[in-house]
């Protein structure tokens, strides 16, 4: 992926020097945190109610981190991806407002609730701002077979799609569904959602190599792989479990190849709505 001398975002805030203490990832913790909460989804303290309007959680006290360019390869290139998506979603959307991005190692305070790194990367709503601790790259590339950097980029893209997602008001109508559905219905709105943000992240990438020529060979690929690894099924199926649909939260591997796919080839978010299409 080309992405060095690209414009790197100012939304980055680094508190990797200043961890609120916790463990590092294990396999072990991120497939249970994989299958748990989904990996490149919403905040599981998100999921169970602090999210707009919800009540805040006791949060650790944390000094800020640094806010300004980073001087590590690993996070110039968040930044730059991020600026990537400001980029492509201000120019679609002249109402865009940018997302907050907060690299953090092991654990972070969150307006969600205190954030841990066995999540993996996620969206906090509440405060607008992605949380990725970076030693799940690591982990994507070695544990879950899923290298390349445009496969990380996919990663921080599904993430700034949960944002627009808060934008468009889609994650308040589907939070405001909890309680008033079951489990299951509320499962399957949940992998709707998620859904379509893989679908935004593949709309991202569309524009961002027609205006910038990102993609190298391989690269699609990759982000295919990644997408193949983090599925319910897939995951489920790694941590020696019976595959079960009813317990889905963010989809199979064929349904997010299929959406990420859709929006790469289409560049067009209204490709990507996923609560009237039928089948997934």
């Amino acid at each position: 992926m080309r992405w060095e001398g690209n414009r790197q975002s100012d939304n980055v805030e680094d508190r990797r020097a200043s961890g609120v203490g916790g463990r590092s990832i294990g396999i072990g913790s991120i497939i249970v945190a994989l299958i748990a909460w989904g990996v490149f989804g919403i905040n599981p303290l998100t999921v169970l109610g602090i999210m707009q309007g919800g009540a805040p959680t006791v949060q650790t006290q944390q000094a800020p981190g640094t806010t300004g360019p980073v001087d590590d390869r690993s996070g110039q290139f968040v930044a730059t991806v991020l600026a990537d998506t400001e980029d492509v979603w201000g120019g679609i959307y002249s109402n865009y407002k940018d997302p907050r991005l907060v690299l953090f190692r092991d654990a972070t305070s969150t307006a969600c609730g205190t954030g841990q790194a066995a999540m993996g990367p996620f969206y906090c709503p509440a405060d607008t701002t992605v949380y990725i601790d970076l030693s799940f790259f690591d982990e994507l590339k070695s544990r879950l077979g899923a290298p390349g950097e445009f496969a990380q980029a996919y990663v921080i893209a599904h993430e700034v799609g949960h944002h627009l997602q808060r934008l468009q008001g889609t994650t308040q109508k589907i939070d405001s569904m909890r309680g008033r559905i079951s489990q299951t219905e509320y499962n399957q709105l949940s992998v709707r959602l998620e859904l379509q943000a893989d679908c935004y992240a593949g709309v991202w990438g569309h524009h961002a190599d027609r205006q910038r020529k990102i993609l190298e060979g391989g690269d699609i690929e990759a982000a295919m792989n990644a997408a193949a690894k983090i599925g319910d099924d897939a995951l489920q199926r790694s941590a020696g479990r019976v595959v079960r649909p009813e317990s889905f939260t963010h989809g199979t591997s064929d349904q997010r190849q299929r959406w990420f796919y859709t929006g790469l080839k289409s560049g067009d978010p209204q490709a990507c709505d996923t609560f009237n299409a039928s089948p997934l």
